[in-house]
């Protein structure tokens, strides 16, 4: 069925030339007026001028004074969570830091014992409701991570619930496993039993059972060090997987040296990232996902964003959203953070979430951008204007998401 998208404001491709992303600063990309954006099986097929007669049969969908976008593309999500951190929120108020905070029995270990005591079909239902929240918000494409699990049943029990969504909800789903989290309370004394437990027994089995093709890992002090990621990461790489790494957030020990090493897709949050280390990340293809929802939860430090957008780095945006140092599931929040605290501009924060983030999930060959052939995958926004975006802070503009060509969401209906 052919799908005419008729009398937009104007419409933002972030056409790449097939380069698949945008590298550095961007003041004023091609935005087109006058046109309509034909849709054909579930693809984009074509642009052509507003009010031409088109003798196929279609389907028209008003998009009068609206602006065009990709949909958009949420690349870095803990969003499958059970229980209540609010209490550490409070903390945080109280000037208690994150370490503090996990050393009283809170954070991550804290969500841990939620997930191993819900069952699949609760959190599911937990799940369904955030991931509708992102489709009103214009979200085409949504990652969400393992990780609160820590043990063998849970960690597949996390990717299943994941996966499972894509039965439910027309939306591109991209589980990623992140078993390398925190090591679990009872594996404390004996940290090498829990790296064996990821590499020799969940990767495979998640491998086998096709539950996620990308591995992730937290490289802190609190966490695992770089050697121990690269244990993780060497079983990822041998089964198939893309890496991507959670790195440079409080300590620099050599995380982001490593994931440049071994090819990862992103390096996400980079909040104590050096200007001596920008280079090297410029340099690359490895993404920059940046965070700013965690800087505002945490009032700390925002990621070095104009530096590595002027020294030609390919920059994303993500809300993290989980449930204790991001708990903010607004892309239109995060995109007004990165206007204000990292001074971002507005078409660098638009291709932040749309074609660089589909290149940080290395699938900006099928999505991310407005150009023929790529899935259909579209954000209706209710502005005249991209600026207008950024000037109605924090508010979801969005009127209609489609995927791969057909409409998910109407705010109408």
């Amino acid at each position: 069925m052919i799908k005419r998208i008729k009398d937009p404001s104007r419409i933002v491709p972030f056409d790449t030339g097939g380069s698949g992303r945008i590298r550095g600063a961007i003041t004023a990309p091609k935005a087109l007026e006058g046109l309509d954006l034909i849709l054909e099986n579930g693809l984009i097929k074509d642009f052509i001028a507003s009010g031409t007669h088109l003798e196929s049969p279609h389907k028209v969908i008003d998009a009068k004074g609206k602006l065009v976008l990709p949909g958009f593309v949420e690349c870095h999500t803990h969003s499958l969570f059970a229980g209540d951190r609010s209490a550490e929120f409070k903390m945080k108020l109280e000037g208690r830091t994150y370490d503090e905070i996990a050393a009283a029995g809170g954070g991550i270990v804290s969500t841990m014992s939620s997930i191993r005591a819900a069952d699949e079909g609760s959190l599911l239902q937990i799940l369904l409701k955030r991931v509708d929240i992102f489709i009103s918000q214009g979200v085409t494409t949504l990652e969400i991570k393992s990780g609160y699990g820590l043990d063998y049943e849970s960690e597949l029990k996390m990717l299943r619930v994941i996966n499972a969504v894509r039965k439910y909800r027309r939306i591109n789903i991209i589980p990623t496993f992140l078993g390398a989290h925190t090591v679990p309370p009872e594996h404390k004394s004996d940290r090498a039993k829990y790296l064996d437990l990821l590499t020799g027994k969940l990767l495979p089995e998640i491998a086998k059972e096709g539950l996620a093709r990308r591995c992730d890992a937290f490289c802190e002090s609190s966490a695992f060090s770089p050697e121990e990621v690269e244990q993780v990461f060497a079983k990822a790489l041998e089964l198939g997987f893309d890496l991507t790494l959670h790195t440079e957030q409080f300590n620099r020990i050599g995380g982001l040296e490593l994931a440049l090493r071994l090819g990862a897709k992103s390096v996400d949050h980079l909040e104590v990232l050096t200007h001596e280390q920008i280079p090297q990340l410029a340099g690359s293809d490895t993404v920059a996902v940046l965070l700013p929802g965690v800087s505002w939860t945490l009032d700390y430090d925002y990621a070095p964003a104009r530096q590595l957008l002027n020294s030609g780095a390919t920059v994303a945006l993500a809300t993290d959203y989980n449930p204790g140092t991001s708990n903010i599931n607004s892309i239109f929040l995060v995109m007004a953070m990165a206007a204000r605290k990292m001074k971002m501009s507005i078409h660098e924060i638009l291709a932040g979430y749309t074609i660089n983030s589909a290149a940080a999930l290395g699938i900006s060959s099928e999505t991310g951008s407005i150009e023929p052939g790529k899935k259909a995958d579209i954000a209706i926004l209710d502005v005249e204007h991209e600026d207008g975006i950024i000037y109605r802070t924090g508010q979801n503009t969005n009127a209609t998401t489609i995927v791969g060509g057909k409409i998910v969401y109407n705010k109408l209906n």
